[in-house]
């Protein structure tokens, strides 16, 4: 008993928050809950990013609802990317059970179901609110980037935009970048190397191969105008609650390309345009990214370089990032180290690779007189989690294994009837849902080409015009200087000679 009352107060001490906290459940001991023993991430450092881990069905994605509700009842908004396409349930209240009771019960927090405010987004066809950016929003670095090229064609895509900057050529979607690669080496050529220097036919054919494959997994959708202003990420309903923001994902899964693509550009935005936090006390948004090794396995160098640099700078502008995986190891140590929030689900063990692997995941978390981690990692139950977090001062919070409390709202998916009527509600679908294809850099270099084919028609029909003129006033001027044959026999000097000598002679 005096262990366990050293063990409650050890929790209780290094759980004690100033400001305002979010309480994810109740500390374990020997497999035992600790009721009101209780474990709290304050909101100051939720901006310090995260990772929820675990193997498949141990309660990550309930983790991840817990979190993401708690957050919009402190008035916090949240973006969620939902791969597996069951978190929808956020918008309707839990319908309650038994066991749900007794895991509170245990824990010490009384249950109330609840709903949720939220919007459901879309990169496809899917319904939803349309989420599209522009070419010229991501600018060359970053397509660059994306596109994985080399430097010599990351200078080609510098120039390719500096040409569309100079002559006011709006690059909206992938056809527009098609076409000005293509003009540059064909139509505009001359231009091209007149004012920026040559471009290799070899160094576009190898950049349209890219962008060819964006396109081929659905860029093309992504890709266009309307753009999606990042504000409205930041909405917060009547009551108070921020909105939850779920972004359906569950038709991208094979296509990493195009999501990791989105992901980035959605936090270099998100970067570029929100304001400078300093010491706010809370996040201003956090974003939950699962399945997070889509973005990592598929991602090259530059990509991870700037993702990491992105994770590094965010925070500062009031946003936590949390990754959400079945390990941590996929997720790159650059990006590990910078990750404050650690809600680790169990791990099984069933080859070698495994065990070193559980290892090394208790190696990232503070030591504890209390566990020993390798074997808490493999012996966890369903909606257990060990927890790590920093305290209001930034030091890691005492090692937990935790009862996590359950979700307030559905863990199930909407209806389609539920799903529709969300959406006919939303105010965000009539806003972007439209789609605009206005005059771009496509439309507008097909009307230069066209121009300059007909200018070139016309040069060409003046040229023949004037060789034709010249060519009939040639006939016409060698026409009326040739003499008539019967002419020039009459007036030869023979003949007249000889007409002379016959008159001369009858006048004799």
């Amino acid at each position: 008993m005096e262990r366990q009352e050293r063990f409650f107060n050890f929790i209780q001490e290094g759980n004690a928050c100033k400001g305002d906290f979010i309480t994810v459940g109740s500390a374990m001991l020997d497999g035992e809950t600790i009721k009101n023993a209780f474990v709290n991430i304050p909101l100051k450092t939720m901006n310090r990013h995260g990772l929820i881990a675990g193997a498949t069905g141990t309660g990550k994605t309930k983790s991840l609802q817990v979190l993401a509700e708690n957050l919009s009842d402190k008035g916090i908004p949240v973006l969620l990317m939902d791969i597996k396409g069951d978190l929808s349930g956020l918008a309707k209240p839990s319908p309650g059970h038994a066991k749900i009771d007794e895991r509170h019960e245990q824990i010490g927090l009384h249950f109330t179901p609840k709903s949720f405010p939220v919007e459901v987004m879309s990169l496809s066809e899917q319904g939803g609110v349309r989420l599209r950016a522009t070419i010229s929003e991501f600018g060359p670095v970053l397509i660059s980037r994306i596109l994985g090229v080399t430097e010599t064609q990351a200078g080609i895509i510098s120039v390719i935009f500096k040409y569309c900057d100079d002559n006011k050529l709006p690059l909206l979607d992938l056809k527009d970048f098609k076409k000005i690669l293509q003009y540059a080496t064909n139509e505009g050529k001359d231009e091209f190397q007149e004012s920026y220097g040559r471009i290799s036919t070899a160094s576009t054919g190898a950049i349209l191969r890219k962008i060819i494959e964006i396109e081929q997994q659905g860029g093309d959708l992504f890709f266009g105008e309307k753009s999606f202003d990042t504000q409205d990420l930041l909405r917060i309903n009547d009551q108070g609650q921020g909105y939850i923001n779920i972004i359906r994902l569950t038709d991208i899964q094979d296509r990493p390309k195009l999501f990791s693509t989105f992901m980035l550009s959605l936090l270099a935005e998100i970067y570029s345009t929100f304001p400078e936090q300093g010491d706010s006390g809370r996040p201003e948004l956090v974003i939950f990214i699962d399945e997070a090794h889509l973005i990592f396995n598929e991602a090259s160098d530059a990509l991870l370089d700037q993702i990491e640099s992105i994770v590094k700078l965010i925070r500062s502008k009031g946003v936590g990032l949390y990754f959400v995986t079945q390990n941590p190891t996929d997720v790159p140590e650059a990006v590990l180290s910078q990750l404050g929030l650690k809600v680790q689900h169990a791990l099984r063990a069933f080859t070698a690779k495994d065990r070193k692997a559980i290892k090394l995941t208790a190696q990232n978390y503070p030591d504890s007189e209390y566990y020993d981690t390798v074997g808490v990692l493999t012996s966890l139950g369903t909606g257990e989690a060990l927890v790590s977090a920093l305290d209001e001062k930034g030091r890691p919070t005492p090692l937990a294994a935790t009862m996590m409390r359950a979700p307030m709202s559905r863990m199930d998916i909407l209806t389609e009837k539920e799903l529709n009527t969300l959406l006919s509600e939303s105010k965000l679908v009539s806003k972007y849902n439209e789609t605009i294809d206005r005059q771009s850099a496509y439309e507008m270099l097909l009307e230069k080409i066209e121009k300059a084919e007909l200018e070139e028609t016309k040069r060409k029909a003046k040229e023949e015009k004037e060789k034709f003129e010249k060519a009939k006033t040639r006939k016409s001027y060698s026409s009326n200087n040739r003499q008539n044959p019967i002419v020039k026999v009459l007036t030869s000097p023979t003949v007249i000679r000889s007409v002379l000598g016959i008159l001369g002679k009858m006048i004799k």
